[in-house]
């Protein structure tokens, strides 16, 4: 359950802006000679998107003078092309066009769940693509074929077939074109015929695929990698036969389709996992030495840059050790290069913040002394980087040949992160190069030149510009400027700035809170829609563009309000792991300090304050309104988990242990148990075919309440899943959470 909050992925981040800066943004706010137009949801989810262009996936070409981009349409904001800017010439070009080349044909099922583990189910056209090494051509995976466009406009078709090929790549030099399919690799020359290059075997065993906790919880989607020079292939074999299996119904509009879906719930066996390297070919395949406990996770594998060594990142069940294991790709020996171990009461965060350098040294990111740090590993010492009581929360680049590095951080400010760069040789202060007015994340190309800075702020939303190692903003990808055209700019006069503040958790740990308020009347107290995710992982509360369904919510007489409790991400070990054995405890207590905080203030009607959460938020929402009736006018309950042995056991187990060993803390955390005590209106929403968060979920909880004589409110979608959502969907979703709103009462003031 990688997070989601359901107004993240609805484009409404839950972001703020500095004080400073908080008369600028009233001043936005006032456009001489306009009236204030008020946001309905049919606008917010119709095209274009008011939050103005959303780049996806940007890519400097090898050689670094083009850089690629998928753009989404001005008519179709869910539909992607891509496009490419030449950094010679300056200008734009569309690159494919999807709609043209698209055949319309339907994805695999594979595919359609990898895409929900990715939370991009809803897009359309392209949605991935992978240079070539050379830089003259690009690989489109395009509704279920592949395709070779070259940068002239000349497009190339690779396959055409109803099977559809799965995690498609070009080999490092790019002699050859891979794909997954019919649970076998297959590798061919680009432009030749591709054949399976791993044997077929039961029905449960799958060979260059990631399995469901990888794709979901550990964010692998490939199981296979080609070395540097293409001479051998890492793949991925497991068997899921021990794996138990769950009768998910996708009940559609007009029907139900079962899948016998193989779902490691908590404290029962995951899948049977192994690691072979072979040739293009398939030959010479060798057996890569894991160790001999069978019951671990496979989280990482990369090549060192020469192809001498594999390097492996082995997990134990538990969650806390990770061990390093340096690999003979030619007879698959492997020792440990080193260990992770987590601090007690805490678990190992897996990371993609990492770098094997070509003298054999690594940059790696580590907890180990309370808070995520980089470290440099050389000839088997530790070497620390960077330190603070802050977080690096992503390695953005290497410029190995000037010895530096560049990460993104939260040194400056917890709720506006800011990219940086030092020298790894040398290390000393770390260097900001972005704006403090902006939230900030960044890429780089390979080598570590140059920088891909994506930016917002509570007044301006995305921006995406090139960036030389300096900092020196080289060119905009997207500015995104709210001018006259912008389709926001008509609602810039009722856009009302966030405000934000700290109060003390019941332990006495300090909470971030965001609020935006209405334009509020002396005298006149408004309604609350408390927002909330609470679970792990997960930043609510930062000064980046909060989009515009936020501001429709405001627009409707409500007071958007969050705050980031204990077990939520950046804010360091001990903040992190109050959470540990004790899910629907510390975040329940902090969200309720929330409310408390909101019922001193003289605007805020105190008998108006309705929550609301998806996901980990959806559970939140009942077990708050389990502990504390009375507190809260009404709860809205998106696809929650009730019962934690429901959930996969990677996600789970990580912060509660099994149920077969930590019985007394799954029985605490149960959302189902005190399900009878929640006397507060409720309305509970689910999709019917959602294949994370299993609708078993809500079907116990609605059995329950019922058992219970609970009276609640119920709205279920056919055919959606964990992300329930489109362009009327969503419309119908958002009226019918406030419809419930305003049938119990929770109204803004006449």
């Amino acid at each position: 359950m990688r997070s989601l909050p359901f107004l993240a992925a609805a484009g409404a981040l839950a972001l703020m802006a500095h004080p400073a800066i908080a008369a600028a943004q009233e001043d936005v706010t006032q456009v001489p000679g306009k009236e204030a137009m008020t946001l309905t949801f049919d606008r917010v989810f119709a095209s274009p998107s008011l939050d103005g262009p959303s780049p996806r996936l940007a890519k400097l070409s090898p050689d670094g003078r083009y850089l690629t981009v998928l753009r989404n349409r001005e008519s179709d904001r869910e539909r992607y092309d891509l496009w490419a800017f030449d950094r010679q010439s300056g200008e734009w070009r569309m690159v494919v066009d999807s709609e043209k080349l698209g055949s319309g044909r339907e994805l695999s099922e594979a595919e359609k769940m990898q895409r929900e583990r990715l939370r991009i189910g809803g897009l359309k056209g392209i949605v991935a693509y992978d240079w070539s090494a050379d830089g003259q051509s690009i690989l489109v995976p395009l509704e279920g074929d592949l395709y070779l466009a070259s940068l002239d406009g000349a497009v190339k078709r690779l396959t055409d077939s109803e099977e559809g090929e799965l995690n498609p790549k070009l080999s490092s030099t790019g002699r050859y074109l891979s794909f997954v399919r019919d649970r076998q690799l297959w590798v061919g020359p680009v432009g030749g015929e591709a054949k399976p290059v791993t044997p077929l075997e039961a029905e449960t065993v799958f060979w260059g695929e990631a399995e469901f906790v990888a794709q979901e919880e550990m964010s692998r989607m490939t199981g296979y990698w080609w070395s540097p020079e293409d001479t051998r292939i890492a793949v991925e074999r497991f068997d899921e036969a021990d794996v138990g299996i769950v009768t998910r119904a996708a009940i559609g509009a007009s029907g139900t389709t079962t899948f016998e879906q193989r779902y490691p719930v908590a404290g029962s066996p995951n899948v049977d996992v192994s690691l072979f390297v072979m040739n293009p070919d398939g030959g010479n395949r060798v057996q890569v030495d894991l160790g001999p406990e069978r019951d671990i996770y496979l989280a990482r594998v990369d090549w060192a840059p020469d192809g001498s060594t594999l390097y492996v990142q082995r997990i134990d069940r538990g969650q806390t050790r990770l061990d390093m294991l340096a690999v003979d790709p030619a007879t698959g020996k492997s020792r440990v290069l080193f260990s992770e171990k987590a601090a007690p009461g805490h678990w190992i965060n897996l990371s993609d913040n990492y770098r094997f350098l070509r003298d054999g040294s690594l940059i790696w990111w580590s907890e180990r002394d309370g808070f995520g740090h980089l470290y440099h590993f050389a000839d088997g010492e530790w070497r620390q980087l960077t330190s603070g009581e802050w977080v690096v929360s992503r390695l953005d680049g290497l410029d190995e040949e000037a010895g530096r590095l560049y990460f993104t951080g939260t040194k400056d400010d917890v709720l506006a992160p800011q990219v940086y760069a030092l020298d790894f040789r040398t290390p000393g202060a770390p260097q900001r190069l972005t704006e403090l007015a902006f939230a900030n994340s960044a890429t780089m190309d390979y080598k570590g030149k140059t920088l891909l800075v994506s930016r917002s702020s509570d007044s301006q939303p995305r921006q995406v510009y090139l960036a030389d190692g300096s900092g020196n903003r080289l060119a905009w990808v997207q500015e995104n400027t709210l001018d006259a055209d912008h389709p926001y700019t008509p609602y810039l006069p009722s856009h009302r700035p966030s405000q934000f503040g700290t109060v003390a958790g019941p332990d006495g740990t300090t909470l971030h809170w965001r609020m935006v308020t209405p334009e509020l009347e002396p005298g006149k107290r408004y309604p609350v829609f408390f927002e909330h995710y609470g679970g792990p992982h997960s930043q609510s509360v930062t000064r980046a563009w909060g989009g515009a369904l936020v501001q429709a919510i405001v627009d409707k007489g409500y007071i958007l309000f969050e705050i980031d409790n204990r077990g939520s991400e950046n804010r360091g070990v001990a903040f992190e792991k109050a959470i540990y054995r004790a899910m629907g405890g510390p975040e329940v207590a902090d969200q309720k300090a929330g409310a408390e905080y909101l019922k001193t203030l003289d605007f805020v009607d105190p008998d108006k304050i309705a929550i609301y959460g998806w996901s980990y938020g959806g559970y939140m929402t009942l077990k708050q309104l389990e502990a504390d009736q009375g507190l809260y006018a009404a709860g809205i309950s998106g696809a929650p988990v009730t019962k934690w042995e429901l959930y996969d056991t990677f996600y789970t187990e990580r912060y509660m242990g099994t149920p077969q060993a930590d019985a007394a803390a799954y029985a605490a955390a149960d959302a189902l148990a005190e399900a009878g005590k929640i006397a507060d209106p409720l309305l509970l929403i689910h999709g019917m075919a959602d294949d994370n968060v299993v609708f078993e979920n809500s079907s116990e909880l609605i059995a329950k309440l019922q058992a219970e004589a609970v009276p609640f409110e119920m709205m279920l979608y056919p055919g959606q899943t964990h992300r329930v959502g489109g362009p009327k969907i969503s419309v119908h979703l958002w009226n019918t959470i406030f419809g419930f709103l305003q049938r119990h009462g929770v109204t803004p003031p006449e």
